[in-house]
Order: C-alpha cells, then sequence, then structure tokens
C-alpha cells in the first residue's frame, strides 16, 4: 500500500483545513487508517483512527470535537477534517494504513500497528 498526504498548509487560529490521503495498491477498505503527527524536537503523537468499514473511529483527547475523521472506500481516500485549529496542532502530519489487512471493525491508537506510511505534510497554525 502506498499512501500520498496532501492539503497541509498555512492557517491562523481559529481557521480551518483538510487533510487527504490517496491511497493505492491493497484492497483499500481492508485496512484501518490513521493520522498522526509529530511537532519539531517531539514524538509522533496519535490524531485519529478510522475502520476499514468506516463505523468505528477514535480520536486522542487533544483533537476530539474539532477533528473529524473519514474515509472514501470508492476513491481510496481518507480525509482529516481540522476546525478551530490552535497552534498546538502545528506539526507535520501523517497518514497510516494498519499492518491488518482484515481491519474492517478495528481502529488502532498504536504507531506500531500501522504498516504503511505517507510521506507527512506541515500544518501550520499561526497565532
Amino acid at each position: 500500500v502506498q499512501l500520498q498526504a496532501s492539503g497541509g498548509g498555512l492557517v491562523q487560529t481559529g481557521g480551518s483545513l483538510r487533510l487527504s490521503c490517496a491511497a493505492s495498491g491493497g484492497t483499500f477498505g481492508r485496512y484501518a487508517l490513521g493520522w498522526f503527527r509529530q511537532a519539531p524536537g517531539k514524538d509522533r503523537d496519535f490524531v485519529a483512527t478510522i475502520s476499514g468499514s468506516g463505523v468505528y473511529k477514535y480520536y486522542a483527547d487533544s483533537v476530539k470535537g474539532r477533528f473529524t475523521i473519514s474515509r472514501d472506500n470508492a476513491k481510496n481516500t481518507v480525509y482529516l477534517q481540522m476546525n478551530s485549529m490552535k497552534p498546538e496542532d502545528t506539526a507535520v502530519y501523517y497518514c497510516a494504513a494498519s499492518r491488518n489487512a482484515n481491519a474492517y471493525t478495528n481502529v488502532y491508537t498504536d504507531g506500531g500497528q500501522y504498516g504503511y506510511w505517507g510521506q507527512g505534510t506541515q500544518v501550520t497554525v499561526s497565532s
């Protein structure tokens, strides 16, 4: 599975961005997908995850109520809608697909459960 993230950019506090991650190879709907982020000098953190079916979702507490993860299996794409953004959301955002290729109802918060990673897209929130 190859992943290509896009949609990052510069936004003001309180603004919105939508990240996209297009996948190729594999059967897209069988994989759980996740978004992670890494700020300068910090570890990579979990942001959101969605099951292969799209029914199950889970968010980090820091983004709950502000970010929404979704997927379009017909387009082989996962999205991260980010609203009410804060300066602490500034990071490189990565999309990832699960190692488990039968993750119809699974969600994963641990980066070790993901075997495929996109290249990252920079998100900067100005104060």
